[in-house]
């Protein structure tokens, strides 16, 4: 200590020396006599959720149980032998058609596992190669197993009429394969007859094979059913 400071009480020497250390080391005495001070960011966080608690608080998980299922329907089959039945109950309903021979048939016998294929010579070739690929979805399907030649008639036409009365262009008829592709047989020669019928070809394989055809309608031109709701 130099003689200067020496001339100076007790005391005020007790004070030169706090203030020197103060001089050497800035902070310490600040830091110690500070309080912690949390991040701008933390402290808005916190208010965030309480005020969002308090905003909640009371409120109960919506039931939603009860609420109507918007999902297209799924394509479905329906039955032939009621297709069948319902073809005889409406009797005369487009005879026409009901007059499809079974010649072209007989005379064109085609093979279990073979792939059924017909366009009209107009059709565009992409619309028939999406058909052949599976793409188009198609209305409705039937499945003929376990019918009788004349059943299986009527179900198909009658596939057909539904289809033009919704307006739709694609159907699905599973014939099967069998040993004598009889069923089969007798499909590709109603639809190469029948005047509404665009094209036809067996199905992919995972849409039955050649065991199914997917079937490609003309649209009604002209559809009262449907120009009312326009």
């Amino acid at each position: 200590m130099s003689n200067k400071d020496s001339s100076l009480s007790k005391e005020q020497q007790k004070l030169l020396k706090q203030f020197k250390k103060q001089i050497s080391n800035p902070h310490s005495s600040k830091i110690a006599s500070q309080p912690e001070i949390k991040p701008q960011a933390e402290s808005e966080e916190l208010e965030d959720t309480h005020l969002f608690q308090q905003a909640v608080a009371g409120v109960k998980r919506i039931n939603n149980s009860n609420v109507a299922n918007v999902k297209p329907p799924r394509a479905r089959k329906v039955d032939a032998q009621t297709l069948a039945k319902r073809a005889a109950a409406e009797g005369g309903r487009d005879t026409e058609h009901a007059k499809l021979s079974d010649t072209q048939a007989a005379l064109n016998p085609v093979a279990s596992q073979a792939t059924l294929s017909y366009r009209i010579a107009t059709l565009q070739h992409k619309v028939f190669e999406d058909l052949k690929a599976g793409k188009m979805r198609w209305f409705e399907a039937v499945d003929l197993h376990g019918c009788t030649i004349e059943q299986a008639r009527d179900a198909v036409l009658q596939i057909i009429q539904m289809a033009k009365d919704e307006n739709q262009n694609v159907i699905k008829i599973v014939h099967g394969k069998g040993p004598e592709a009889v069923l089969k047989t007798y499909v590709n020669g109603w639809l190469r007859q029948h005047r509404d019928v665009l094209a036809f070809v067996s199905a992919p394989e995972n849409q039955g094979g050649t065991g199914a055809v997917l079937v490609l309608l003309k649209r009604s031109e002209k559809n009262p059913k449907f120009e009312q709701k326009k």
